[in-house]
């Protein structure tokens, strides 16, 4: 592919809840569950994302994060799947679907959040990207990026094969789009329906009258266990039946129906090609039990709920709301990130330097797991609980966000600082900021990095190893 599949539109946060039932609530006849587990997922064009990108396909994420923890908890999920985030500014809320399950079945879907406006502008870099890409999917869940003007702007002038899954809310497709992949209801929805006529001649009467609306190419009627109704121009309706009536949990069977149709397209396939082997693998994702089994994501205990001191500034939330309250009166926001085991005066000239640079900043801290995989099993020295405490206790500090992988791509995909800052101890030599391991990351949203003075002669480890030392050695003890 000459460059990743792009995967465009708008992501939630999904949360199965699992639990068990064994009472009613006792003023209401209704079920108590009570949570044994619960396991977050990307949903909406980020689940669509994750299964392009199951097979090792480069792929890029164009979507919205908000400035809250739902929008670390995305950004952290789809990066640790391999999945490039190119995010834009979301007012409001990250928007969430939770089911609350039992013995296997959805008892209740609760959704919440949302956003307050329109998502903010794309980069040059992500103009570039989908100019540049393979193939796109514009996964529009009715939320706004599929209707933001510069990304249907860029989506109408690419070279690239541009599939689109529509929704009854969102923006009609860009003109000229390769294939548009609605369901059923979806054309009932969108296109009418004749009455008498048959299931069929319903969904290929509705395709072709959105195929001539939308001057799209082709457009697919996906028909669930039945497969699905291909519509060209000037030829005969083409059905591709499943391969085996599949049944069981069909949520996301339309994302990996569209994404594997785009992934096909993206390597060359012919439009019928891509729908056949989009059917196939959305038969096998419903028959092997669906979402559950093709995203395997660990399933998290609930935790005990944790009331926050008054002033608090550590957390995903904390460091959202400094960020959204920063950027809502147009300043600038400055991150640095670090382990931090044991502060010293190297690391505090370092934090008052960079808050010098903009109008807040934010210190993201590598948790303890992080911090044992990258520095050995006897670090940290000191817990994350206690490092963020006292980072936060400086005043330069605005807020502490911890993570927990070995890099702080996830956390800088969602916060999007408009500077990110290293210490005098990372210079290249060369004063080439570019050779600096985030700057790729920062560039997505036309970000810069920063290298600033460092004191000499301050080192964790070296602490760490003469406080070691005279552990072993006291005074007047034989050495």
């Amino acid at each position: 592919m000459r460059g990743p599949l792009v995967v465009l539109g708008d992501t939630l946060l999904d949360r199965d809840v699992e639990g068990l039932v064994n009472r009613l609530c006792p003023d209401s006849p209704v079920p108590v569950l009570d949570e044994t587990v619960h396991v977050d997922r990307p949903g909406g064009a980020g689940l669509a994302a994750l299964f392009a990108a199951t097979d090792g396909t480069e792929v890029a994420l164009v979507t919205a994060l908000a400035d809250d923890a739902g929008g670390a908890r995305l950004s952290s999920l789809l990066t640790a799947a391999g999945v490039q985030v190119f995010a834009l500014p979301l007012a409001g809320t990250t928007p969430e679907k939770i089911r609350l399950r039992a013995g296997g079945r959805v008892l209740l879907r609760h959704d919440r959040g949302g956003a307050a406006g329109p998502p903010g502008e794309p980069s040059e870099a992500v103009l570039q990207l989908i100019a540049g890409a393979a193939a796109v999917l514009v996964s529009d869940y009715g939320r706004g990026v599929a209707g933001q003007p510069a990304l249907r702007a860029a989506l109408a002038a690419t070279a690239a094969p541009v599939v689109w899954d529509p929704h009854p809310r969102g923006p009609v497709p860009v003109p000229g789009v390769h294939l548009a992949t609605p369901n059923e209801p979806e054309v009932r929805a969108l296109g009418g329906t004749a009455p008498g006529a048959s299931r069929l001649a319903t969904a290929s009467r509705g395709a072709q009258e959105l195929r001539q609306r939308w001057r799209a190419g082709a457009v697919v009627v996906t028909l669930g266990g039945d497969g699905a109704l291909l519509c060209h121009a000037g030829s005969t309706p083409l059905v591709v039946p499943a391969p085996t009536c599949a049944e069981g949990d069909t949520c996301g069977a339309g994302d990996r129906f569209a994404a594997t149709a785009s992934r096909a397209l993206a390597q060359g396939a012919l439009v019928s090609e891509a729908v056949q082997q989009a059917v196939t693998e959305a038969s096998a994702y419903v028959a092997g039990g669906g979402v559950a089994q093709a995203v395997p994501v660990p399933a998290t205990a609930p935790a005990p709920t944790v009331v926050a001191a008054a002033g608090d500034r550590v957390g995903a939330g904390a460091a959202g709301a400094v960020v959204a309250g920063v950027r809502a009166a147009g300043g600038t926001v400055v991150a640095t990130g670090g382990c931090f085991d044991l502060l010293h005066a190297g690391h505090v000239a370092t934090l008052e330097a960079a808050r010098r640079l903009g109008d807040c900043l934010v210190v993201c801290v590598n948790s303890d797991r992080s911090v044992a995989a990258l520095k050995g099993p006897d670090r940290p020295v000191v817990p994350q609980g206690d490092r963020s405490r006292l980072l936060a206790a400086l005043a330069c500090v605005d807020a502490v966000v911890v993570f927990d992988e070995s890099t702080p791509h996830a956390v800088l995909s969602w916060l999007r600082p408009d500077i990110w800052v290293k210490g005098g101890d990372y210079a290249t030599g060369t004063g080439d900021t570019s050779a600096l391991p985030e700057a790729e990351i920062l560039q997505r949203w036309g970000g810069h990095t920063v290298v600033v003075p460092y004191l000499d002669g301050r080192s964790t480890t070296d602490m760490i190893m003469a406080a070691r030392s005279t552990d072993r050695h006291p005074e007047g003890a034989p050495r």
